[in-house]
């Protein structure tokens, strides 16, 4: 029942370990990346981008031992113009094959996790996750979502197209409003670092398995604010960390424009979203094999 995931995004790569219980990790590892520097004009990863982060697989390799795990790469290397040539670069220096999913796949996670951390109580439900590159949103009543989708509209994504505010909230309002035609729903779900940045900046309290919520008028009071200050006072604010002090900007207005499409005022946020959504996935089909074998 032991199971393990990479996740190798633009900012770490994450080599978690459970036996049944995701609360209670065996191995918890995390090597810092700065992939959002190696991307150049082309939105391709440099050489020494891709040097660090085979470094980075291969520690996480070591560190996992016999333990089988799934490697996975989010949009930081799956939307890059070099996605084969990195694939391939890791897999030659660390023997490990990183896999890429779908940004559909993705959300279809995020909202698996967050159905698992809420249960049925939270009836219908949007999932709402903001990551660098792309957002995923996901909607349902069961155990999987009924819709789910992915958008170019991440907070690097959105900060390296150089636009004010008020153009990054046309931009946003403008895709969201032809991609989000479903409806009302109990609960709106924030299911990403960006949605818990935001919160502990807007006074949740930093325990991360605590119930915390983002507030609709709490972000519309940031935003301005954020805009007026530089990337290393934004990084000074309580919740916003250092590297991704540059996106926080564009990560409040994608996540104001996320709450202010779907209808809702405020955000539960949880702290799963696709990883978790992942080694959920796989301890079930380990279960079933268990239980087919017995």
């Amino acid at each position: 029942m032991t199971v393990g995931v990479l996740d190798v995004g633009c900012f770490s790569a994450h080599l978690v370990v459970v036996e049944r219980d995701l609360m209670r990790p065996l191995v918890s590892h995390k090597v810092r990346l700065r992939l959002d520097r190696e991307l150049d004009a082309e939105g391709a990863i440099s050489r020494a981008g891709i040097e660090s982060l085979c470094d980075a697989v291969f520690a996480a390799h070591k560190k996992a031992g016999d333990v089988p795990f799934l490697p996975f790469a989010t949009s930081s290397v799956r939307d890059s113009a070099n996605v084969d040539e990195v694939m391939r670069k890791v897999a030659r220096r660390t023997g490990v094959e990183l896999k890429v999913l779908s940004g559909k796949e993705e959300a279809r996670l995020s909202y698996v996790a967050a159905r698992h951390w809420f249960g049925w109580s939270a009836g219908q439900m949007v999932v709402l996750d903001v990551g660098g590159g792309t957002v995923e949103l996901a909607a349902g009543s069961g155990a999987e979502p009924e819709r789910a989708v992915s958008l170019p509209l991440g907070a690097r994504t959105l900060t390296r197209t150089g636009l004010t505010v008020e153009d990054m909230r046309l931009e946003v309002a403008d895709r969201l409003a032809t991609a989000f035609p479903w409806g009302e729903s109990d609960r709106a779900v924030g299911c990403s670092k960006v949605f818990e940045q935001l919160a502990r900046l807007a006074g949740a309290r930093s325990d991360t398995y605590a119930p915390r919520q983002l507030r609709l008028r709490d972000l519309e009071k940031w935003i301005p604010r954020l805009a007026k200050l530089s990337v290393r006072e934004r990084a000074a604010l309580p919740g916003i960390s250092r590297h991704r002090a540059q996106q926080s900007l564009a990560g409040a207005v994608v996540a104001e424009g996320l709450m202010k499409v779907s209808g809702h005022d405020v955000v539960d946020i949880s702290p799963w979203s696709t990883k978790e959504g992942l080694l959920l996935s796989l301890v079930e089909r380990s279960r079933a094999r268990s239980s087919s074998a017995a």
